[in-house]
């Protein structure tokens, strides 16, 4: 994994804390963080990539423990999102629900790995394949522009 980690940052220049790796009983479990995005979601749909992006960031970057309610109620909270009212959203059988639907409509999409990026929905609901991996944004934003084209 570390490997992948450095060609990222190799590539893309996206800051990375290596000292992850020296951790010993931490599980690398990405659900925390993909059901706090939801939660966030719920509350404001457009402090969703706000709040993503800071997760990435915290993990990625600042070696902190995403998986941590308290660290994603934080982050949350310095965003604009009350942190008592996310902590109950995120704990929440819908939110809950909600997570897993997103889970299902990425396998229903394909995605078997990251990074992946997605357009859609379309007119019938479908969502188009833009890449599997890294890519710089010149070789990546004709294909987005391609695939806009032809949902409109």
């Amino acid at each position: 994994m570390k490997s992948h980690w450095e060609h990222v940052h190799e590539a893309s220049g996206q800051p990375f804390d290596f000292s992850f790796f020296d951790r010993t009983s931490f599980v690398y479990d990405t659900d925390p963080a993909a059901r706090a995005v939801v939660a966030v979601r719920r509350e404001d749909a457009r402090l969703e990539y706000p709040f993503f992006k800071g997760v990435q960031k915290a993990f990625y970057a600042q070696n902190r423990d995403v998986t941590d309610a308290a660290v994603l109620a934080e982050i949350a909270a310095g965003i604009g999102i009350d942190e008592s009212k996310f902590v109950e959203c995120f704990g929440s059988t819908a939110v809950r629900e909600e997570t897993f639907r997103d889970y299902a409509t990425s396998q229903r999409s394909g995605i078997r790995g990251f990074l992946t990026l997605l357009i859609g929905p379309d007119s019938e609901g479908a969502f188009s394949l833009v890449t599997h991996g890294y890519r710089g944004p010149s070789e990546l934003m004709p294909v987005v522009r391609q695939l806009l084209t032809a949902i409109r």
